[in-house]
């Protein structure tokens, strides 16, 4: 079963078409990234996908059931997670008492498990939430997501604004997350970093998708990549040669 099917999707912000389109596909188990350069619509999709921006034509599936007219809270229920862009985390509450605010859901992530992957979590649990670094509050963003145990996790932009082994400790969760079965569909702007974990890629380009394949495949392409990935490929690029 696939665990996300969006069809021709088109979304609108008042008159501005977004999406224009959009077909892409997630497998149980899989993890796909959606590349693009800024106001591709790569949030956009995320959020039609999520109900929090309804999209005006198209269909979206989870899980085989329609979601397209869903209410987000319903889309959830369903086992979807969603890390959105911006580490919303709650500032003034500790690192412990974010992870008690998401409702207990059966599945194999608890608090005990998260801190196991989470180290360094563990070791600031006690701190509140503004005390953290970028990573920390990221890394905060999606330990918080995983105790929803969700099937299918959804991740706007985790690697943004963070140094490139910050950005490796934030990937390596992600690749453990997969491996406990969890479906991803992530959303990035570091390419060299998203096509190395993921097993497909698309490329979203003014709302269209341009390009889907292997994700190792489009990352073989050099001069592809350099041109979507700008700066992020230069940094990934420099860390690999230390």
């Amino acid at each position: 079963m696939k665990a996300l099917e969006v069809h021709g999707l088109h979304t609108f912000y008042g008159k501005s078409h977004i999406l224009d389109g959009v077909e892409l596909s997630v497998d149980e188990g899989e993890l796909v990234t959606l590349l693009g350069r800024n106001g591709a619509g790569k949030s956009t999709t995320l959020r039609s996908i999520m109900g929090l921006t309804p999209a005006r034509s198209g269909t979206v599936r989870v899980f085989g059931q329609d979601t397209t007219q869903s209410p987000p809270y319903r889309i959830a229920g369903l086992g979807v997670g969603f890390v959105p862009e911006g580490r919303r985390i709650f500032a003034n509450l500790t690192v412990d008492e974010n992870l008690k605010v998401p409702v207990d859901r059966a599945g194999p992530w608890t608090i005990p498990r998260v801190y196991e992957l989470f180290p360094r979590l563990a070791q600031r649990k006690s701190h509140k939430g503004r005390q953290l670094s970028g990573g920390e509050q990221e890394m905060l963003a999606i330990a918080r997501t995983l105790l929803l145990n969700p099937r299918l996790l959804l991740l706007d932009e985790p690697s943004q604004g963070l140094a490139p082994l910050v950005v490796q400790d934030v990937f390596s969760v992600i690749v453990s997350t997969r491996k406990e079965g969890t479906s991803i569909l992530l959303i990035e702007q570091n390419v060299r970093a998203a096509v190395e974990i993921a097993d497909r890629a698309y490329v979203l380009d003014d709302g269209r998708i341009v390009y889907q394949g292997s994700a190792a495949e489009f990352g073989q392409d050099e001069e592809r990549v350099r041109a979507l990935a700008g700066a992020s490929a230069e940094k990934w690029d420099e860390l690999d040669d230390e």
